[in-house]
Protein backbone atom coordinates (compact mmCIF):
# COMPACT_ATOMS: atom_id res chain seq x y z
CA UNK A 1 0.00 0.00 0.00
CA UNK A 2 3.02 2.52 0.83
CA UNK A 3 4.84 1.70 -2.36
CA UNK A 4 1.05 2.46 -4.36
CA UNK A 5 0.50 5.58 -2.34
CA UNK A 6 4.29 6.59 -3.28
CA UNK A 7 4.03 5.76 -7.30
CA UNK A 8 0.49 8.08 -6.87
CA UNK A 9 2.39 10.70 -4.93
CA UNK A 10 4.99 10.74 -7.84
CA UNK A 11 2.35 10.71 -10.91
CA UNK A 12 0.10 13.64 -9.06
CA UNK A 13 3.91 15.46 -9.03
CA UNK A 14 4.30 14.91 -12.50
CA UNK A 15 1.23 16.35 -13.58
CA UNK A 16 1.30 19.10 -11.37
CA UNK A 17 2.72 21.71 -14.21
CA UNK A 18 -0.03 21.38 -16.35
CA UNK A 19 -2.68 21.45 -13.84
CA UNK A 20 -1.29 24.35 -12.23
CA UNK A 21 -0.83 26.30 -15.15
CA UNK A 22 -2.61 29.76 -14.98
CA UNK A 23 -3.10 32.26 -17.82
CA UNK A 24 -0.14 34.70 -16.92
CA UNK A 25 2.26 31.36 -17.19
CA UNK A 26 0.76 29.92 -20.49
CA UNK A 27 1.30 33.75 -22.18
CA UNK A 28 4.75 34.09 -20.31
CA UNK A 29 6.20 30.77 -22.28
CA UNK A 30 4.33 31.54 -25.43
CA UNK A 31 6.45 34.94 -25.40
CA UNK A 32 9.46 33.20 -24.68
CA UNK A 33 9.05 30.56 -27.15
CA UNK A 34 8.39 33.15 -30.10
CA UNK A 35 11.54 34.93 -29.09
CA UNK A 36 10.82 37.17 -25.65
CA UNK A 37 9.60 40.97 -25.58
CA UNK A 38 13.10 42.04 -26.29
CA UNK A 39 13.32 40.85 -29.99
CA UNK A 40 9.67 41.14 -30.46
CA UNK A 41 10.04 44.88 -29.31
CA UNK A 42 12.89 44.82 -31.34
CA UNK A 43 10.44 44.61 -34.33
CA UNK A 44 9.11 47.72 -35.60
CA UNK A 45 7.48 47.03 -38.99
CA UNK A 46 6.54 44.25 -40.82
CA UNK A 47 5.39 43.35 -44.37
CA UNK A 48 3.47 39.76 -45.57
CA UNK A 49 3.46 38.74 -48.53
CA UNK A 50 1.48 35.75 -50.09
CA UNK A 51 -1.50 33.90 -51.38
CA UNK A 52 -5.19 33.58 -51.01
CA UNK A 53 -6.94 30.74 -51.51
CA UNK A 54 -10.61 30.49 -51.20
CA UNK A 55 -13.58 28.75 -52.44
CA UNK A 56 -13.64 27.44 -55.90
CA UNK A 57 -10.07 28.04 -56.36
CA UNK A 58 -10.29 31.67 -56.22
CA UNK A 59 -6.66 33.50 -55.95
CA UNK A 60 -5.25 36.53 -55.18
CA UNK A 61 -2.04 38.36 -54.23
CA UNK A 62 -2.26 39.75 -50.55
CA UNK A 63 0.25 41.96 -48.57
CA UNK A 64 -0.20 43.01 -45.62
CA UNK A 65 1.74 45.75 -43.80
CA UNK A 66 1.97 46.70 -40.52
CA UNK A 67 4.08 49.46 -38.64
CA UNK A 68 3.91 50.27 -34.88
CA UNK A 69 2.31 51.54 -32.66
CA UNK A 70 -0.90 50.35 -34.61
CA UNK A 71 -1.23 51.11 -38.16
CA UNK A 72 -1.93 48.59 -40.58
CA UNK A 73 -2.12 48.83 -44.57
CA UNK A 74 -3.83 45.37 -46.81
CA UNK A 75 -3.81 44.81 -50.62
CA UNK A 76 -5.63 42.93 -52.81
CA UNK A 77 -4.17 41.84 -55.60
CA UNK A 78 -7.13 40.39 -58.36
CA UNK A 79 -7.25 40.42 -61.97
CA UNK A 80 -5.03 43.36 -62.44
CA UNK A 81 -6.91 45.34 -59.67
CA UNK A 82 -5.63 46.43 -56.11
CA UNK A 83 -7.98 46.97 -53.35
CA UNK A 84 -7.02 49.03 -49.70
CA UNK A 85 -8.25 48.66 -46.60
CA UNK A 86 -5.47 50.90 -44.27
CA UNK A 87 -6.15 52.29 -40.52
CA UNK A 88 -3.51 54.46 -39.36
CA UNK A 89 -4.52 54.39 -35.33
CA UNK A 90 -6.83 56.95 -35.82
CA UNK A 91 -9.33 57.18 -39.71
CA UNK A 92 -9.71 53.41 -41.32
CA UNK A 93 -10.30 54.19 -45.47
CA UNK A 94 -10.50 51.49 -47.95
CA UNK A 95 -10.29 51.63 -51.77
CA UNK A 96 -12.71 48.94 -53.86
CA UNK A 97 -11.91 49.33 -57.47
CA UNK A 98 -13.74 46.27 -58.44
CA UNK A 99 -17.35 48.18 -57.54
CA UNK A 100 -16.18 50.71 -59.65
CA UNK A 101 -14.60 52.73 -57.05
CA UNK A 102 -11.10 54.63 -57.39
CA UNK A 103 -11.68 57.16 -54.72
CA UNK A 104 -11.20 56.08 -50.95
CA UNK A 105 -14.05 55.61 -48.29
CA UNK A 106 -14.56 55.39 -44.82
CA UNK A 107 -14.55 51.91 -43.24
CA UNK A 108 -17.90 50.63 -42.08
CA UNK A 109 -18.38 49.78 -38.18
CA UNK A 110 -17.74 46.15 -38.63
CA UNK A 111 -14.89 46.50 -40.79
CA UNK A 112 -13.54 48.89 -38.33
CA UNK A 113 -13.02 46.35 -35.93
CA UNK A 114 -11.71 43.96 -37.50
CA UNK A 115 -9.19 46.30 -38.99
CA UNK A 116 -8.38 47.53 -35.51
CA UNK A 117 -7.56 44.09 -34.31
CA UNK A 118 -5.56 43.74 -37.43
CA UNK A 119 -3.78 46.43 -36.53
CA UNK A 120 -2.48 45.23 -32.76
CA UNK A 121 1.51 44.60 -33.84
CA UNK A 122 2.46 42.50 -31.18
CA UNK A 123 -1.37 40.18 -31.38
CA UNK A 124 -4.37 40.68 -28.25
CA UNK A 125 -2.53 38.16 -25.74
CA UNK A 126 0.73 40.29 -25.48
CA UNK A 127 0.58 42.64 -23.52
CA UNK A 128 -3.10 42.12 -23.12
CA UNK A 129 -3.70 44.37 -19.78
CA UNK A 130 -2.37 47.65 -21.43
CA UNK A 131 -4.40 46.85 -24.41
CA UNK A 132 -7.79 46.81 -21.77
CA UNK A 133 -8.03 43.05 -22.95
CA UNK A 134 -8.84 40.18 -20.41
CA UNK A 135 -7.80 36.61 -20.10
CA UNK A 136 -8.58 33.79 -18.38
CA UNK A 137 -7.69 29.70 -18.48
CA UNK A 138 -10.76 27.26 -19.20
CA UNK A 139 -8.65 24.14 -18.72
CA UNK A 140 -6.92 21.21 -21.48
CA UNK A 141 -8.54 20.44 -24.19
CA UNK A 142 -7.69 18.51 -27.59
CA UNK A 143 -7.44 19.94 -31.39
CA UNK A 144 -7.03 16.72 -33.76
CA UNK A 145 -6.10 14.72 -31.17
CA UNK A 146 -2.97 16.88 -29.85
CA UNK A 147 -3.18 18.63 -26.12
CA UNK A 148 -3.84 21.95 -25.75
CA UNK A 149 -3.98 25.02 -22.96
CA UNK A 150 -7.67 26.84 -23.60
CA UNK A 151 -7.54 30.48 -23.33
CA UNK A 152 -10.57 32.99 -23.10
CA UNK A 153 -9.70 36.43 -24.50
CA UNK A 154 -12.32 39.14 -24.17
CA UNK A 155 -11.45 41.91 -26.01
CA UNK A 156 -12.15 45.45 -24.73
CA UNK A 157 -14.46 45.58 -28.06
CA UNK A 158 -16.32 43.22 -26.56
CA UNK A 159 -15.30 40.48 -28.90
CA UNK A 160 -14.42 37.04 -27.53
CA UNK A 161 -11.89 34.67 -28.52
CA UNK A 162 -10.48 31.35 -27.45
CA UNK A 163 -7.15 30.49 -27.87
CA UNK A 164 -5.63 26.79 -28.34
CA UNK A 165 -2.18 26.90 -27.11
CA UNK A 166 0.20 24.00 -27.92
CA UNK A 167 1.65 22.02 -24.70
CA UNK A 168 4.69 21.46 -25.57
CA UNK A 169 6.00 24.84 -27.52
CA UNK A 170 2.78 27.26 -26.21
CA UNK A 171 1.95 28.06 -29.67
CA UNK A 172 -1.72 28.93 -30.94
CA UNK A 173 -2.43 26.45 -32.91
CA UNK A 174 -6.10 27.26 -33.36
CA UNK A 175 -8.28 30.53 -32.74
CA UNK A 176 -11.96 30.68 -32.26
CA UNK A 177 -13.87 34.25 -32.45
CA UNK A 178 -16.88 35.40 -31.53
CA UNK A 179 -18.48 38.49 -32.58
CA UNK A 180 -22.13 39.94 -32.61
CA UNK A 181 -23.05 41.79 -35.97
CA UNK A 182 -26.26 43.60 -36.20
CA UNK A 183 -27.88 41.56 -32.87
CA UNK A 184 -26.26 38.02 -34.40
CA UNK A 185 -23.69 36.20 -33.22
CA UNK A 186 -20.70 35.63 -35.97
CA UNK A 187 -18.55 32.73 -34.82
CA UNK A 188 -15.40 32.06 -36.89
CA UNK A 189 -12.32 29.67 -36.72
CA UNK A 190 -8.60 30.03 -37.82
CA UNK A 191 -6.03 27.28 -37.94
CA UNK A 192 -2.33 28.86 -37.26
CA UNK A 193 0.60 26.67 -38.59
CA UNK A 194 4.01 26.58 -40.43
CA UNK A 195 5.96 28.90 -37.93
CA UNK A 196 9.14 30.39 -38.69
CA UNK A 197 11.82 33.02 -37.31
CA UNK A 198 11.71 36.24 -38.72
CA UNK A 199 13.68 39.10 -37.43
CA UNK A 200 14.46 36.85 -34.02
CA UNK A 201 10.62 36.55 -33.75
CA UNK A 202 8.10 33.42 -34.65
CA UNK A 203 5.89 34.16 -36.67
CA UNK A 204 3.20 31.59 -38.23
CA UNK A 205 3.36 31.59 -42.31
CA UNK A 206 -0.19 29.70 -43.23
CA UNK A 207 -3.34 30.82 -41.84
CA UNK A 208 -7.02 28.96 -42.76
CA UNK A 209 -10.15 30.59 -41.78
CA UNK A 210 -14.39 29.88 -42.04
CA UNK A 211 -17.24 30.10 -40.01
CA UNK A 212 -17.33 27.37 -37.25
CA UNK A 213 -18.90 24.32 -38.53
CA UNK A 214 -18.82 25.15 -41.71
CA UNK A 215 -16.30 22.75 -44.31
CA UNK A 216 -15.84 26.33 -46.52
CA UNK A 217 -12.13 27.35 -45.67
CA UNK A 218 -9.93 30.06 -47.14
CA UNK A 219 -6.14 29.85 -46.65
CA UNK A 220 -3.67 32.34 -46.91
CA UNK A 221 0.01 31.16 -47.08
CA UNK A 222 2.80 33.57 -46.18
CA UNK A 223 5.47 33.59 -49.06
CA UNK A 224 7.78 35.95 -47.44
CA UNK A 225 7.39 37.91 -43.83
CA UNK A 226 9.94 40.92 -43.75
CA UNK A 227 10.74 42.35 -40.35
CA UNK A 228 12.33 46.19 -39.77
CA UNK A 229 11.49 47.79 -43.72
CA UNK A 230 11.33 51.20 -44.49
CA UNK A 231 7.60 52.12 -44.28
CA UNK A 232 6.42 55.97 -44.66
CA UNK A 233 3.79 56.82 -42.66
CA UNK A 234 1.97 58.17 -45.62
CA UNK A 235 1.17 54.31 -46.69
CA UNK A 236 -1.47 54.58 -43.67
CA UNK A 237 -2.94 57.84 -44.25
CA UNK A 238 -6.51 58.19 -45.99
CA UNK A 239 -5.53 60.05 -49.38
CA UNK A 240 -7.01 63.87 -49.76
CA UNK A 241 -9.26 63.96 -52.77
CA UNK A 242 -8.07 67.07 -55.42
CA UNK A 243 -10.25 69.35 -56.36
CA UNK A 244 -13.28 67.69 -58.12
CA UNK A 245 -14.57 70.91 -60.13
CA UNK A 246 -11.97 72.39 -63.42
CA UNK A 247 -12.21 76.24 -64.25
CA UNK A 248 -14.72 76.24 -66.82
CA UNK A 249 -13.57 76.35 -70.55
CA UNK A 250 -14.84 79.39 -72.75
CA UNK A 251 -18.12 78.15 -75.13
CA UNK A 252 -17.62 78.11 -78.39
CA UNK A 253 -18.50 81.64 -80.85
CA UNK A 254 -21.54 80.10 -82.59
CA UNK A 255 -21.67 83.05 -85.40
CA UNK A 256 -17.86 81.66 -85.87
CA UNK A 257 -18.31 77.91 -85.93
CA UNK A 258 -22.29 76.73 -86.18
CA UNK A 259 -22.95 73.85 -84.16
CA UNK A 260 -22.58 70.44 -86.45
CA UNK A 261 -25.42 67.49 -86.96
CA UNK A 262 -25.56 66.04 -83.62
CA UNK A 263 -23.25 62.26 -83.88
CA UNK A 264 -26.21 59.45 -82.83
CA UNK A 265 -25.57 58.45 -79.33
CA UNK A 266 -23.54 54.80 -79.01
CA UNK A 267 -24.46 52.44 -76.65
CA UNK A 268 -22.65 52.19 -73.08
CA UNK A 269 -20.26 49.55 -72.85
CA UNK A 270 -20.91 46.69 -70.37
CA UNK A 271 -19.45 47.23 -67.29
CA UNK A 272 -17.04 44.15 -65.85
CA UNK A 273 -18.59 41.45 -62.94
CA UNK A 274 -16.89 42.28 -60.02
CA UNK A 275 -14.85 39.83 -58.34
CA UNK A 276 -15.05 38.76 -54.77
CA UNK A 277 -12.74 40.25 -52.40
CA UNK A 278 -10.82 38.04 -50.01
CA UNK A 279 -12.32 38.56 -46.18
CA UNK A 280 -9.54 40.30 -44.25
CA UNK A 281 -8.56 37.66 -41.60
CA UNK A 282 -8.45 38.73 -37.79
CA UNK A 283 -5.46 37.63 -35.66
CA UNK A 284 -2.19 36.54 -36.19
Amino acid sequence: MRNALLDLACVMLLAAPLSAQTADDIIAKYVKTVGGMDKIQSVKTLRRTGKYTGGGGFEAVVIQENKRPASVREEFLIQGMTGINAYDGKTGWKIEPWNGKKDPEALSEEEMRTIVEDADFDEALVNYRQKGNKVEYVGMDQVEGTDVYKLKLTLASGDVRYYYMDTDYYVPIKIESQRTIRGALQESETSLGDYKEVGGWYLPYSMETGRKGSQDRAKIVFEKIEANVALDDGRFVKPSLGPTTQPMAEGPDASKNPPSKADPAKPAAAAPASPAKPPVTGGR
